[in-house]
C-alpha cells in the first residue's frame, strides 16, 4: 500500500469493467457475452442519441415555426416600470432647509483689495457686521448679495480687540436684515448652522451642534490679543467663513464665526469658534452710533 506522498512515479490504471463482464467464462466458439453486451449498449446509446437528435431537431423546427407565426403582427411587450418613490407633498421647506432659506438672503460675501470673508445684515439702515480681520487695511469693500448683486460699502468702524467691524451701504433697501437671537440661551448639543463664503464659495451652509460654551480663544491676528470667550461648534468653518453668522434652528443669529482650530493643511477639523451675539451686538451698536 503506497501513500499519496510516495516518491515513485505516477501509475496509470485502467478502470475495471466488472459491471459489464459476466462472472462465468464464455464457451469455446461463442462470442464473449461481455463484448456483446457492451456492443449492444453502445449501439443502443448511439441509436437513442440519433433518435433524440432527430426528435430534437424536429421539435426545434416546429417550435421555431410556431414562434415565427406567433410573432407576426404581435406588438412587443411593454418594459416593466421600475418602482419610484411617491412625489413629496409641496408643503414648503421645513427643518434646517427652512432655516437656511430664511437666513441666506441676509448673508453677504465681503471682498476687499487684499482678501475677503463673509458678513450679515444687522438692520434696515444698510449696516453689515463682519470680522475686523476681514477688512483690515481697507476703508472700502464690495458686498455680494445672495442673489449675486454687488454693492459698494464703506467701513464705518471696527473693534480690533473683539475682531468686529461694521460696513455701511448706500442702498439699504436692497438688503434683508437678519434676526438676532440670544447666545445666552444656547446649550451644548443645540443644532446650529454656519453660513458664509468659505474659500469664496458664497451661500455655503454647514450644519453642526454647539460643542461648548464660553471657550477661551484669542481673537484677531494680533499676537498680544486678549483671550475672549467664544461659542465652540463642529459646524464646518473654513477660511472665508469669517464674519458670517452662526444661527440656531429658528434662524436667529447667535454668533459671528471668527476662528478655527486647524491642522497642518489649514482646513476645518471640526473645531470652530464664534463670537457670542450677546457680546457682538452691543459692540456693533456702539460702532454704528459713533
Amino acid at each position: 500500500m503506497r501513500g499519496l506522498g510516495s516518491p515513485r512515479g505516477p501509475e496509470f490504471v485502467t478502470p475495471p469493467v466488472a459491471a459489464t463482464v459476466p462472472q462465468d467464462l464464455p464457451r469455446k466458439g461463442a462470442p464473449p457475452r461481455g463484448r456483446l453486451l457492451v456492443a449492444v449498449a453502445l449501439v443502443a446509446a448511439l441509436t437513442g442519441a440519433a433518435a433524440g437528435t432527430a426528435a430534437g431537431m424536429a421539435a426545434g423546427m416546429a417550435a421555431g415555426m410556431a414562434g415565427a407565426r406567433l410573432s407576426e403582427g404581435a406588438e412587443p411587450a411593454p418594459a416593466a416600470a421600475l418602482p419610484r418613490v411617491a412625489p413629496a407633498p409641496s408643503a414648503g421647506l421645513s427643518g434646517l432647509s427652512a432655516t437656511a432659506a430664511r437666513v441666506l438672503p441676509s448673508v453677504v460675501s465681503v471682498e476687499t483689495g487684499s482678501g475677503g470673508g463673509s458678513g450679515f445684515v444687522v438692520d434696515g439702515r444698510g449696516h453689515i457686521l463682519t470680522n475686523a480681520h476681514v477688512i483690515r487695511g481697507s476703508d472700502r469693500a464690495t458686498v455680494v448679495l445672495n442673489d449675486g448683486r454687488r454693492i459698494n460699502a464703506r467701513v464705518i468702524g471696527e473693534d480690533d480687540d473683539e475682531d468686529l467691524a461694521v460696513l455701511e451701504v448706500d442702498h439699504p433697501r436692497a438688503l434683508t436684515p437678519a434676526t438676532l437671537g440670544r447666545s445666552g440661551d444656547l446649550a451644548v448639543g443645540d443644532q446650529v448652522l454656519a453660513i458664509g463664503s468659505p474659500l469664496g464659495l458664497s451661500g455655503t451652509v454647514t450644519a453642526g451642534i454647539v460643542s461648548a460654551l464660553d471657550r477661551e480663544v484669542r481673537l484677531g491676528s494680533a499676537r498680544a490679543a486678549a483671550l475672549r470667550t467664544a461659542v465652540q461648534t463642529d459646524a464646518s468653518i473654513n477660511p472665508g467663513n469669517s464674519g458670517g453668522p452662526l444661527v440656531n434652528a429658528r434662524g436667529e443669529v447667535v454668533g459671528v464665526n471668527t476662528a478655527i482650530a486647524s491642522g497642518r493643511g489649514g482646513g476645518n477639523i471640526g473645531i470652530g469658534f464664534a463670537i457670542p451675539i450677546d457680546r457682538a451686538a452691543p459692540i456693533a451698536e456702539r460702532i454704528i452710533r459713533n
